[in-house]
């Protein structure tokens, strides 16, 4: 199992994977309209497709197949892995297809208030208790969206289902508890019949568009797959290397840059009341993000705190079962709890969340 690094060089680079990742998502806008005159579903079935190939060949590459028997012998993890494949099925289809349709602003307002979404879930499902900042976060975030759906003169259902699948997808993910790359290899070998079966009678109605385009458009199908999994490798390469709270930061990166692709190369329109609504959403995040910085800090002080006072109590332990009677016999009999105490007096030993 790979464990994080606690080296500065180790750390740039998996912040340089960790920006790479959420940059080439956040770009991504840009990649969608390259793929016309495939329609969005037909797009959405090239990439169900030709996302195996590309996990297919990584998982060949780094020779991560034990987990697919263990998989295979249990059904509720399978039916699990079909949910999250459902869910981020529509998760892509909608992005694809909003994308394609000029909604790249109201895509990018889904993935900003996904952590915000995934929080009020978590109160509702797994019943969770939230700090004061985050009832104040979500409270924020729901002001935003009644702004905004003033504002459009509709509930802004494209963020809304966004969030929520993805928000799904992360909540199921976590009950299967599979890695990134072993966790789309499963969901896109369930989708692949599926995909192929659509593309194959697309083909047979003369609806495809596939091999219609010329042969660079039939190559930027085909990559749909490599785009796919390169972020994802991009990330767990960043997530074994930083802190989950650099990650955390990161993450704000890829709705960042759809936003401004959307404002400034789509030229998509931005009425006061959007900006508005954008603003209360920003405002959310930055109460939350500060209140889980505090948290980690107050988090790692405490952590310090008791390995100090283990590191102190140590010596003292190991003297009085010097100098006490039969200490001898005491130690060859219990030779542990001295070494139990003294563990964790390094702080670098801490394990990192």
């Amino acid at each position: 199992m790979a464990t994080r690094s606690g080296g500065t060089g180790d750390q740039k680079t998996g912040l340089l994977y960790g920006i790479g990742a959420y940059g080439i998502w956040g770009l991504f806008p840009l990649y969608w309209p390259l793929l016309e005159p495939a329609g969005a579903v037909e797009i959405l079935a090239h990439r169900m497709a030709w996302s195996l190939v590309a996990v297919a060949l990584a998982l060949v590459v780094v020779r991560r197949w034990a987990w697919i028997p263990a998989l295979l012998r249990q059904p509720r993890k399978l039916g699990l892995i079909a949910l999250a494949a459902s869910v981020i099925t529509l998760n892509w289809g909608v992005y694809i297809w909003a994308v394609n349709a000029g909604h790249v602003v109201e895509s990018s307002l889904g993935y900003f208030i996904n952590p915000l979404v995934t929080i009020a879930m978590g109160v509702v499902l797994l019943k969770e208790r939230l700090r004061p900042a985050q009832w104040a976060a979500v409270g924020i975030a729901f002001a935003a969206v009644v702004v905004l759906a003033v504002g459009y003169g509709r509930p802004p259902w494209i963020s809304l289902v966004l969030a929520f699948s993805f928000a799904t997808y992360g909540l199921v993910k976590k009950k299967v508890n599979l890695g990134g790359l072993e966790s789309l290899g499963a969901e896109t070998a369930m989708l692949f019949l599926p995909a192929v079966g659509y593309l194959v009678w697309l083909g047979f109605t003369g609806k495809a568009a596939f091999g219609t385009a010329g042969v660079g458009h039939m190559a930027l199908l085909a990559s749909t797959g490599l785009v796919t999994a390169v972020p994802l490798v991009c990330f767990g390469a960043a997530a074994i290397r930083v802190p989950l709270s650099t990650l955390g930061l990161l993450q704000y990166l890829a709705p960042v840059f759809q936003f401004l692709v959307g404002v400034l190369y789509f030229r998509e329109a931005m009425p006061p009341e959007r900006w508005a609504g954008f603003a209360l959403v920003w405002l959310a995040l930055t109460l939350l993000t500060w209140d889980a910085l505090r948290t980690a800090r107050r988090t790692r002080a405490e952590a310090l705190r008791l390995a100090a006072v283990a590191a102190s109590k140590a010596p003292e332990t190991v003297a009085a079962e010097t100098t006490a009677p039969g200490a001898v016999a005491a130690e060859t009999a219990v030779p542990g709890p001295v070494a139990a105490e003294a563990g964790p007096a390094s702080p670098a030993e801490k394990p990192r969340p």
